[in-house]
């Protein structure tokens, strides 16, 4: 099966997900590349946007080819910066064309802007498009405004839905979740991000006694990831139980307006700061730690629960967090933003004793690449059959 995939963010603005797919159905033997448009933001970084190079070029990633372009974003003026990266898309994808041949599927991520893209291109070229959706409730909140929102991205993203062979939500809870942007009128089956289970394979822990019980947060510091509820909890948890320590890590965790909170809380000696690292440095840390805790308030899918549990530690997390993650004896679930049963939890678990390689086990058959890449292998298929039976009645 010949697949394109048309991610709407990629790196270095995230988009992660979609290179792990293609990794994972490319190594079932399938044709896959991926045409990737970044627009670049000037208020992100006046250095990339001044400096990245114009144009179109080629590039391997991890072994899959990708077709790239930067386009240069205006401050403030959405509308023309969305028709501009949607014209660029459908032009990348007339020249992948022109040298490949047309494509069986396209894989399109997250509705805005890659599905609609894909939309259009679906129409020109019939070919059957399906979209995964990462996105979550909060994200759109903050572009779209609270619902019922009546701006002129929601028809255009509620068209794209309705008119896909299929959507994937990365997780069951977005489809009610986004019903009131999107409304319920499309076809979905919801499959899993795809984790590297073999990089953040199982690893034995070293035994407790007589070392503290490490926690570990892996999470950028922004109010929607909970540090403000995550600290006074861990302070309140030391006064039960002094041989605990934690460690941090994510974008800005090193920065100012996180260690100020750390030392509100008399947590300076306690808290091991690690800042934004590579993921062989997340890893590392996870095998140093017992347990994950992630105080989030809004959630899609995050990965770093599955990698932690992969790796054989469970995770203490609140109820913003998938049903499909929440494995037994691996996942413990407490109220958002309440401080005292975090901390509750959070002892429980230290005095828990965790069947580590049968959690990893549990997260490989939902979210190892070759289980990933058959779910979407199958979908794929089903939609491509579905596409060539209408097209012979019409």
């Amino acid at each position: 099966m010949h697949i394109l995939e048309i991610p709407s963010f990629f790196p270095p603005y995230g988009g992660e997900f979609c290179l792990e797919q293609a990794k994972a159905l490319k190594a079932l033997g399938h044709e896959v590349r991926i045409i990737s448009n970044v627009q670049l933001s000037v208020k992100r970084s006046i250095k990339d946007f001044v400096t990245y190079p114009y144009g179109r070029w080629t590039e391997q990633m991890e072994g899959v080819e990708v077709m790239r372009s930067w386009q240069r974003g205006i401050p403030k003026v959405i509308c023309p910066n969305v028709k501009r990266w949607v014209h660029i898309v459908e032009s990348m994808f007339a020249d992948y064309v022109s040298r490949y041949g047309k494509p069986d599927v396209l894989h399109a991520h997250c509705a805005k802007w890659a599905g609609y893209a894909a939309m259009k291109i679906s129409r020109q070229y019939r070919i059957p498009y399906v979209i995964t959706e990462h996105l979550s409730v909060m994200a759109l909140e903050q572009e779209f405004g609270p619902a019922p929102s009546h701006t002129w991205q929601i028809p255009l993203l509620r068209q794209a839905y309705q008119q896909a062979g299929m959507v994937i939500p990365v997780s069951e809870e977005l489809v009610d979740a986004m019903s009131c942007y999107y409304g319920q009128d499309y076809r979905w089956k919801f499959i899993s991000n795809v984790i590297d289970t073999q990089f953040f394979a199982f690893h034995e822990r070293e035994h407790r006694d007589g070392r503290p019980f490490r926690y570990c947060c892996v999470a950028n510091f922004d109010y929607r990831k909970g540090y403000d509820v995550l600290f006074p909890a861990f302070q309140f948890l030391k006064r039960q139980k002094q041989d605990v320590a934690l460690t941090i890590i994510g974008r800005d965790t090193d920065g100012q307006a996180c260690r100020r909170m750390i030392a509100q809380c008399g947590l300076s000696e306690s808290v091991e700061v690690l800042g934004c690292q590579q993921a062989s440095a997340v890893r590392e840390a996870l095998y140093s730690s017992d347990a994950l805790v992630l105080a989030s308030r809004s959630e899609v899918q995050p990965l770093v629960l599955l990698e932690a549990m992969s790796t054989g530690i469970p995770v203490v997390a609140t109820e913003c967090i998938p049903r499909n993650q929440r494995l037994d004896e691996g996942c413990f679930i407490v109220p958002i933003g309440n401080v005292e049963a975090l901390a509750d939890m959070m002892l429980e678990v230290s005095m828990k004793q965790i069947d580590g390689k049968r959690l990893s086990e549990q997260v490989s058959k939902m979210a190892s690449p070759e289980s990933v890449g058959r779910q979407l292998e199958a979908l794929f298929l089903k939609v491509v059959s579905a596409s060539a039976v209408d097209a012979t009645k019409s």
